[in-house]
């Protein structure tokens, strides 16, 4: 069951979530390019950079577990803002850290809201859009990633290099603040779901989708897509000034033309998705993206206009599985328990991102030039896992118009 919008409502409630997605997709992709900036500031390997990653995702993987327990009890617009505000207040304590470990801390709890925040975001789509234009709907939320990267990230590159990196965190509070009072405004209440049947305990609705097979089989496919992602993406910028020869005052290029791609490509992806199949589109373009993932995880020292052909074809393509693959994950999910299943599938890809930034940080090395060292066998750990996923997205079955 879907909550019907008129088509300007519809617009103005994904253009509202894009934005909300934007101030958490933000908050999430700064550290990568950060990478090279904190490790001097704080004297740490990667390693240590691969925790501080890593303890964004736990901490969504840890609020995606509790979140499942009563995410379906309460009005999804005013649980999102809720959730937005505390985001908003633990990125600006990521700001206001004063060393390495309460760094990781407040990085911790943006995670566990930011976890929340992510999981209601695809509910909410599930809920108030028809099946048919459910990619598409996807595709717009997903530009938020396109515009984090060709606007946010750029800018918050600019203000760590002149002011800090406490910079970029101060800055994604204050467009959170501004995203919660267009949320106010726009986003329609959302309420249907309250009417089932009372639950027996806090753990019948997590109990009722693990116990479907087909919901557990999306909660794998999900896994496996994040993680061969994750493997890659934290170290693409170290690898790229430690290894190609960028310069780190080109990296905000790379992230601008690379979002600009992707801003074009990912609502293309989404209408193509809608009208060809999902789950078949979802299979080229992961087969296709194996490709750039293995030029960019081998690459020795190229100009700046050879690695802009390979990170805009892996940034296009690598989120580009996103969004067959979400509308997938989503109608996989019983109408019922979407917030439930959603929160639980916002859990796996948490666990997802940090074990594969975990695993990765310990595949690779620092030698003494500063180069790193191991990064083309993370490379071959994300395609196998990307090889997994593709064969396991035709197990998964979609609940139709009906969803």
């Amino acid at each position: 069951m879907t909550t019907e919008l008129s088509p300007r409502s519809e617009r103005f409630f994904l253009l509202t979530l894009a934005g909300i997605q934007f101030s958490h997709v933000l908050d999430f992709m700064i550290m990568m390019p950060l990478g090279p900036i904190l490790m001097r500031a704080f004297g740490i390997g990667t390693h240590e950079f691969g925790l501080l990653v890593a303890s964004y995702s736990f901490g969504a993987a840890i609020s995606g577990v509790l979140a499942a327990t009563f995410v379906d009890l309460f009005e999804r617009k005013r649980l999102l803002l809720i959730s937005f505000t505390l985001f908003a207040l633990a990125t600006l304590a990521c700001g206001l850290a004063p060393g390495y470990s309460t760094l990781m801390l407040a990085r911790g709890l943006a995670g566990v809201f930011g976890g929340i925040m992510g999981a209601l975001i695809h509910t909410m789509i599930g809920d108030a859009i028809p099946f048919s234009r459910r990619a598409r709907a996807s595709g717009v939320v997903a530009s938020a990633f396109s515009l984090s990267t060709i606007a946010g990230v750029p800018l918050s590159l600019w203000l760590a290099n002149h002011f800090g990196w406490r910079a970029p965190f101060m800055l994604i509070a204050l467009i959170s603040v501004i995203f919660l009072a267009i949320g106010l405004r726009f986003l329609p209440e959302l309420r249907h779901h309250l009417g089932e049947e009372k639950r027996a305990h806090l753990l019948s609705a997590t109990f009722s989708v693990l116990g479907e097979a087909n919901h557990r089989r999306a909660l794998l496919f999900s896994a496996l897509i994040i993680f061969s992602g994750f493997t890659v993406i934290p170290y693409i910028t170290i690898y790229a000034v430690n290894n190609v020869g960028i310069s780190p005052g080109d990296i905000p290029i790379v992230y601008l033309v690379g979002g600009f791609a992707t801003f074009i490509s990912a609502r293309l992806i989404g209408r193509w998705a809608d009208h060809h199949g999902k789950a078949e589109v979802y299979r080229r373009v992961a087969l296709v993206a194996m490709l750039p993932l293995l030029v960019i995880t081998h690459v020795g020292a190229l100009p700046l206009w050879g690695w802009l052909l390979c990170s805009t074809s892996f940034f296009v393509l690598i989120s580009g599985r996103m969004i067959p693959a979400m509308a997938i994950i989503a109608s996989a999910a019983q109408a019922n328990l979407r917030g439930t299943f959603m929160s639980l599938n916002g859990t796996v890809q948490s666990l997802a991102m940090g074990l594969a930034t975990t695993l990765a940080g310990f595949l690779i090395t620092l030698d003494g030039s500063g180069r790193i060292v191991g990064y083309p066998l993370v490379g071959y750990v994300a395609v196998a896992a990307n090889l997994l996923a593709i064969w396991f997205v035709s197990r998964i079955v979609m609940h139709g118009r009906h969803a």
